[in-house]
């Protein structure tokens, strides 16, 4: 198991890039990191990594090593999870990385559920708008909104993820009603800075067959769906926003529903994890329940539309 600790340790560092985020990921010190493949280069009576005071660099015969020992360990947990699936009920730590807004308002109370189901797994969860690297650093699996661009990640969709535009009552009484994208030139709109263009906001013809493109204006900004909703329910202009984050206050009427028959193609909600030959029993298990608890309209968009 010695040699197997060292094993991983060596590729840890080359898929992290460093010695400091291999120990990081494995949970131990860079001073063991760096212990540990010395002595693996010591076993293999050759130097596996080229250090200087800047940066890591394979030898030609640490490439080499790299690419089969890689490959094996990977058949190694493949089997060794493999095995262990057969004959016991999951456990372990299953990390799992999602956007803060739905993991707040949508997620948690799923994963709850999901934590009383199998009391054998210890639950890691990481809330974070960022797009994490999942093999880099350590995560089993991701929940996320729209497709992911990387292909190399298996994802399952869960459910439909629309965007709708919401407003008070008060707001439109006093600027009108918007009837057309195009009337939302001469509307204070408000800006979800985490959408990827922010001011261009994407619709549909009422046909659904081409999309329409408008930039927008507006003197308030938020890197927050939930601050948006809070600042259209002001009365301060119009919001776009995920239906997960508006559905609550539309139930209520605290703000309507603009536009509908120009909503752009809602985008789906993905179970996301890495490529396995043998998926662990506690992902398979887990992207199961997601699966279940989102299948068909999902609870945020009823009651309201």
């Amino acid at each position: 198991m010695d040699r197997l600790e060292c094993d991983r340790m060596f590729v840890a560092v080359i898929d992290t890039g460093s010695f400091a985020a291999a120990a990081a990921r494995l949970g131990t010190s860079s001073g063991q990191a760096s212990k540990l493949v010395s002595r693996l280069e010591a076993s293999l009576g050759v130097q596996l990594i080229m250090r200087t005071t800047r940066a890591l660099s394979l030898s030609e015969a640490g490439r080499a090593y790299y690419e089969r020992v890689k490959s094996l360990l990977e058949e190694f947990d493949a089997l060794d999870a493999s095995v262990r699936n057969a004959s016991r009920a999951p456990s372990g730590r299953l990390r799992i990385t999602a956007p803060i807004t739905f993991g707040t308002t949508q997620l948690t109370s799923v994963l709850n559920q999901f934590a009383m189901a199998f009391p054998d797994i210890n639950l890691d969860v990481s809330f974070s708008d960022r797009t994490v690297n999942l093999v880099d650093e350590g995560f089993d699996a991701a929940v996320r909104i729209g497709r992911p661009d990387d292909s190399s990640l298996i994802a399952r969709k869960l459910c439909a993820a629309r965007i709708v535009l919401v407003a008070a009552s008060s707001y439109l009484d006093q600027r009108g009603m918007p009837m057309t994208p195009a009337d939302l030139a001469a509307h204070d709109c408000i800006i979800d800075t985490n959408f990827r263009d922010p001011l261009t906001w994407r619709f549909r013809d009422k046909a659904g067959s081409q999309p329409i493109v408008t930039e927008v204006r507006g003197r308030i900004e938020f890197s927050n769906a939930e601050a948006c909703v809070a600042a259209a329910e002001a009365g301060l202009g119009i919001a776009r926003v995920p239906s997960f984050v508006a559905g609550a206050r539309l139930r209520l009427q605290a703000v309507r529903p603009l536009l509908s028959d120009f909503e752009d193609e809602p985008r789906g909600l993905y179970a996301v994890y890495p490529p396995a030959r043998h998926l662990a029993l506690k992902v398979r298990v887990l992207v199961d329940f997601l699966a279940d608890a989102f299948r068909g309209q999902p609870v945020w968009d009823k009651g309201w539309n």
